[in-house]
Order: structure tokens, then C-alpha cells, then sequence
């Protein structure tokens, strides 16, 4: 006798966060709640899921993402990798606000390791609302999860319709759906529907070939964003380097510059032993050494493609192997 067709489809862990996607809006109301709604309402609400997969549900936080923190990166890190390392799992999906989702999504590109697919998922509109969002994506996400092109292609970020890698995208803008953006090299594919289609595959390296662990005991390396103004001084640096910054990105001026004060404050950190990385507040370019600012002089450290919030992410996990700066310009150029 035939076993049932649902014991045929794919296995996927549905890991849940909280979010708008998960969020509550009252009546006539402008604002809404994030993280009302569990992993499990969520599913309840999209039933075509399973025609696509079997889905387990594990709540791992109930948060809005502006809310994300170490402990909770480190406890969705453990858990997408336990789930990974089962083989009777295909794939992951992680329902996440979308404020921080691309900093969350590079975190675990860099430390979890696999081959499957690991797809973060969220919303712009909350659960309740007019034309909420959050169903559709989900039904994608959980498509893209299950479908055998997705292995090998380090994690991605699934909303709109569209497939990003985690690496490359950015949220650009504060309200409307079509907020990510992967603005370097595009899209890495999109998703009709339910029906996947790829395009080229990530060229830096990420999970099953990253070098960066977790330490077991004690936090990560304290790494603070500077924001570059016109006028800036040296008091924030000076600052962040009091209050214990090991490493400082700086959200620099076009390619990545600072002012005199700004830059000699710098200067001063970097020799202390506090890692410097120059990165652009413009939201896309590539910050190069050696332009403008004597990065070989000054012991700076260019970010390349990375925009500040996923540069204090990739600086974070570099300090936990090297402190050595030319170690560190390395992992910008590799990762």
C-alpha cells in the first residue's frame, strides 16, 4: 500500500523570531504590535504549506527585530544548525522582522554550516492588516527551502517575490514591501508563486566553508558603528573606545573618509589595538584602501562591499581569531 503523499514531501524546521510578520494592528490604528502571533498561527494561516512540505515549529524568540541581540543570534545559530544537522530535515525557515533581518541573515551565513537551505522570512505589514504580505512570503520561503537548487547557496532572504543572499542585501526603505535591495551584484533569483528560479550563485565564501565558530564561553568582541558627518569631532570615537569598543566601524563619507579630528582620533585607536574598519554611510559602492586615507600608514581596514552593520558583524566573529589587522583586511576581501 502507498504511504500518504504528505510522508513523501520534504522535512523543513520552521524557526520563529516574532516580527511584523507575526505582528498585530488594531482597529483604525497606525501603529501595530510585533511578535503577537506564534509560529504556529502563522503556519495555521497559509494551509497550502502542506502541499509543499512537512513543517516543524519551534519558537525561539518573540521579538521585534529591532530587539535582536547576542543572545538571541547565538540561540537561533544553535538551533538552525541542530536542525541542519538532522537528516531528516531538508531545509530551515526563520521568521524574522525585516529591521535587522540582514544583519541576523550574514550572522548565520558566517557560522552556520551546511549545505542546506537556511531562508529568512518576514513582512512589512503585519499579520492582520489590508493586504498583509506575510502569508505569501512564508508560501515562498518554505518553496525556496525545499527546492534542491537552494543547497550550496548560503543563506537567503526570501519577501516580494524575490530571492537575495544574505551577503548582499540591505533594507532601503522604512514602509513599502519592496524595502530589500541587493544592490552590488542583484538578485540571486525570484520566486513565483512557489516556483523557484535561480540565477548566479554567491561568489564569497559563507556556512559550510566559513572558518568563523561561536567561542563557548564569553561575548563577542565588543564592535561599535560610528556614523561620518560634516563637522564630525573625535568624541564619539573617543567615546566608543572608552566604553570598550575592541573594534570601531566607521559609516565614513563617500569612500569611506573622515574628518581631521575625526580621522587623528582614529589614528589614535587603531594604535592603541582597537581595529578600525572604514566603511560608507552612502549604501553601495566598494570602500577600496589607499585612496584617500593611508590605510598601510594608519592600520585601517577597508570593508569592501559591506555596508557598517554587516561590517561590525563580519569584525565581530574576525576578533574572536585575530587581532592582526592584515588577517582581518582578509576576511573583508574573502567573506
Amino acid at each position: 500500500m502507498p504511504r500518504p503523499a504528505s510522508t513523501l514531501l520534504p522535512r523543513v524546521r520552521v524557526l520563529a523570531t516574532g516580527g511584523t510578520i507575526a505582528g498585530a494592528q488594531a482597529r483604525g490604528a497606525r501603529g501595530y504590535k510585533s511578535a503577537v502571533f506564534s509560529a504556529e498561527a502563522l503556519i495555521a494561516a497559509v494551509p497550502r504549506l502542506r502541499e509543499l512540505a512537512r513543517i516543524d515549529v519551534e519558537q525561539v524568540a518573540a521579538i521585534g527585530s529591532q530587539d535582536m541581540d547576542e543572545a538571541t543570534w547565538r540561540k537561533l545559530a544553535a538551533r538552525t544548525q541542530a536542525a541542519l544537522d538532522d537528516p531528516t530535515i531538508a531545509g530551515v525557515v526563520i521568521t524574522h522582522g525585516t529591521d535587522t533581518m540582514e544583519e541576523t541573515g550574514y550572522f548565520l551565513n558566517l557560522v552556520v554550516h551546511t549545505e542546506k537551505p537556511i531562508v529568512l522570512v518576514g513582512a512589512m505589514r503585519p499579520a492582520n492588516a489590508m493586504s498583509a504580505d506575510g502569508p505569501m512570503n512564508l508560501f515562498n520561503a518554505v518553496a525556496v527551502a525545499t527546492t534542491p537548487a537552494a543547497r550550496g547557496r548560503g543563506v537567503l532572504i526570501v519577501a516580494n517575490d524575490e530571492i537575495h543572499f544574505a551577503r548582499e542585501v540591505a533594507k532601503t526603505n522604512t514602509t513599502q514591501l519592496g524595502t530589500f535591495n541587493s544592490g552590488h551584484r542583484g538578485l540571486a533569483g525570484l520566486v513565483n508563486a512557489g516556483r523557484p528560479h535561480f540565477y548566479a550563485p554567491p561568489v564569497r565564501r559563507h556556512t559550510a566553508a566559513s572558518e568563523f565558530t561561536l567561542p563557548v564561553r564569553g561575548a563577542l568582541p565588543r564592535v561599535d558603528i560610528v556614523f561620518a558627518h560634516a563637522g564630525m569631532d573625535r568624541t564619539l570615537i573617543d567615546a566608543a573606545v572608552a566604553a570598550g569598543a575592541r573594534g570601531l566601524v566607521i559609516a565614513g563619507v563617500g569612500d569611506g573618509n573622515l574628518g581631521a579630528l575625526a580621522l587623528a582620533a582614529s589614528a589614535a585607536a587603531a594604535k592603541s589595538g582597537v581595529a578600525i574598519v572604514r566603511s560608507s554611510r552612502t549604501g553601495g559602492g566598494v570602500v577600496e584602501r589607499n585612496i584617500e586615507i593611508d590605510d598601510d600608514r594608519l592600520d585601517f581596514i577597508a570593508a569592501d562591499e559591506l555596508n557598517p552593520q554587516k561590517a561590525r558583524v563580519l569584525l565581530m566573529l574576525g576578533l574572536t581569531v585575530s587581532q592582526d589587522s592584515r588577517v582581518l583586511q582578509g576576511y573583508f576581501v574573502n567573506y
